[in-house]
């Protein structure tokens, strides 16, 4: 997939040709510079860069200097690259626009595990990504210490809204979850619940591993967490998440914390091309 949405983001960019570069820049003229993140923040999305100046120009010399995952600080040297000036610039956007996206994602995520360092609760990213991203983003969660939720529809059943329970009630839902651990067993089943006699319906059901408290206050979530108990599927709380609010969220007692706008509303990292040399083949 990484290597599809390269391809398709330096068609995107260069279409028929980088016609700045092809006339404005000689053929014979070498480069080498170094991408610079110019604010604190986690990297991401080295690797992917990288491959963006090897996709243009398989002779384009790109050295890492730090690895994805890696905190650093202002003015901090990621990737050195050489080689065709030409090549440089034709994949010079393209790889910035990635590792800006992911590394904007990574940071966004540090900041919110910070906050419940200590607590045991563990951040949890969503579904809501980038169309076609969706793996580089969640790849880039987990660079900035965060966990992965669902990767789509496949990997896990999440009953919300009581969908299934409208048409049968608990009995009919408790039918649905062995039918599913029958035919699939490695899918983990969840429920979305907000409110209390939910949750102690849903503990009592058998093959639940985990329960969705959604839009829950601080006090409920608690209640939640007494009532579960030290065994019992594990709590998720959800809605209403954001850095003022998930520290409190967290001494609650739950499990995971999922927030939405790890993915969706990040903001791109300031990061740029810097060259530092520019010579002429004799």
């Amino acid at each position: 997939m990484t290597s599809t949405l390269i391809d398709l983001a330096l068609a995107e960019d260069i279409g028929t040709g980088d016609v700045t570069s092809n006339y404005f820049v000689p053929e014979e003229r070498e480069a080498r510079g170094k991408i610079v993140v110019k604010t604190a923040g986690v990297v991401a999305g080295v690797e992917v860069a990288e491959e963006v100046f090897l996709r243009v120009d398989r002779d384009s010399r790109v050295t890492r200097l730090c690895e994805t995952g890696t905190q650093v600080g202002e003015r901090t040297y990621v990737l050195e690259v050489a080689g065709k000036a030409r090549s440089l610039l034709s994949a010079e956007r393209v790889a910035l626009n990635f590792m800006q996206r992911l590394s904007g994602i990574a940071t966004k995520t540090r900041e919110f595990v910070d906050l419940v360092e200590g607590t045991g609760v563990r951040i949890l990213d969503t579904r809501k990504t980038t169309p076609g991203w969706r793996t580089l983003e969640k790849d880039a969660v987990r660079a900035g210490g965060g966990m992965n939720h669902r990767m789509g529809l496949y990997d896990r059943a999440m009953v919300k809204d009581n969908h299934l329970v409208a048409e049968g009630g608990v009995v009919a839902l408790q039918e649905a979850i062995h039918r599913l651990r029958a035919e699939h067993p490695e899918v983990a089943v969840e429920l979305e619940a907000d409110r209390l006699d939910q949750v102690a319906a849903f503990l009592l059901l058998e093959g639940v591993d985990y329960i969705l408290l959604d839009n829950m206050s601080n006090e409920t979530l608690a209640k939640a967490v007494e009532m579960r108990g030290q065994k019992g599927p594990l709590l998720e709380a959800s809605g209403g998440v954001n850095l003022t609010t998930v520290a409190e969220i967290a001494q609650t007692g739950v499990d995971f914390i999922s927030v939405g706008a790890l993915t969706h509303s990040a903001v791109a990292l300031d990061i740029s091309l810097e060259f530092s040399e520019v010579s002429d083949e004799s």
